[in-house]
């Protein structure tokens, strides 16, 4: 049987997938071109933005699994095949990586490093008040792998820090909520909301007018999930409305981000180009080696989407 590598990347990056996965499965035949092997020997799919249809055609197809964390394209493509066991990744790098990320933002939005940006363009020396952590709460919304790391490393610099995630979860040092009645008061409270949701139907557009009027008056938005979340006019007349002070958005609904869009020029928006967490091959390759063996050894794989769920 044989493993195909199923992608949208460059062909730099597909070598380096392709030696790493080599090195770690040196048992196992991978293929980079359909075109180069026999499709009803390809049981086994390694995906990283595939191109649509690429999984088409493989009648011995049992096992795919994805180099990303957000699996939503893959789920809303019909041309996966739906009873085909999905995994998505979940590496603690990259975790480790999104709270490097939301810990810059939290920090920079505390202390105003953003408004002393601003100020240092416009040759302006203004020092304000300074808070301490424990007077700032912060919200991550979602506490999968990724969103326990961030809410642990950000309440371990002595925020206030609030988990919200639909279904119960404890996360030890983070007072933690769950299910939509609580969440109006988690926004309520927040003075930097954290977005880390998994972008499914229910939440889509989740970031719209009713939940930016739910927010505390001054709170920031650090958006490091997907761009489907935020309703882009309701952010933007919110932040007109002095009713949030500032977004951090890593990710958008198209993207790149179209030169003439709003986001680049917004005095209270700062923009990242989707770099808050990148999956790095050099630890990835690792663990999607592992869940082949898994396939192999005739166990469940790990981290199986739940296509019902979206995620």
């Amino acid at each position: 049987m044989a493993i195909l590598l199923a992608t949208s990347l460059e062909d730099d990056e597909l070598a380096q997938w392709a030696a790493l996965l080599r090195a770690a499965l040196p048992e196992e035949t991978f293929v980079t071109d359909r075109a180069e092997g026999d499709p009803d020997r390809i049981d086994v799919a390694v995906i990283s933005g595939p191109r649509r249809g690429a999984l088409q055609g493989l009648p011995s197809l049992r096992f795919i699994q994805s180099t990303w964390a957000g699996v939503e394209r893959l789920v809303n493509d019909p041309t996966i095949p739906a009873g085909v066991p999905l995994a998505r990744m979940v590496d603690p790098a990259m975790s480790d990586a999104m709270a490097e990320t939301a810990l810059w933002a939290v920090l920079s939005l505390h202390r105003g490093y953003f408004d002393y940006a601003d100020k240092q363009h416009a040759h302006q020396w203004a020092p304000h008040p300074q808070r301490r952590a424990d007077e700032v709460s912060v919200a991550v919304l979602g506490l999968g792998q990724i969103g326990t790391t961030v809410a642990q490393r950000i309440a371990a610099q002595g925020y206030r820090v609030i988990g919200w995630s639909r279904r119960e979860t404890r996360v030890p040092d983070v007072d933690t909520r769950h299910a939509d009645a609580a969440l109006p008061s988690v926004l309520a409270e927040a003075d930097i909301v954290v977005n880390l949701l998994p972008l499914t139907p229910d939440t889509r557009g989740f970031f719209d007018k009713h939940r930016f009027a739910q927010m505390r008056t001054g709170a920031s938005l650090v958006n490091l999930a997907r761009g489907g979340h935020v309703v882009d006019a309701d952010l933007l007349d919110a932040l007109a409305n002095r009713r949030l002070d500032r977004a951090v958005l890593d990710v958008f609904h198209v993207e790149p981000l179209p030169p003439a869009h709003a986001f680049w020029s917004h005095p209270k928006i700062t923009v990242l180009p989707h770099v808050a967490a990148s999956t790095d091959p050099r630890s990835a390759a690792d663990i999607v080696a592992a869940n082949v063996r898994r396939f192999r050894e005739g166990r469940e794989p790990l981290n199986l989407v739940d296509r019902s769920r979206g995620y």
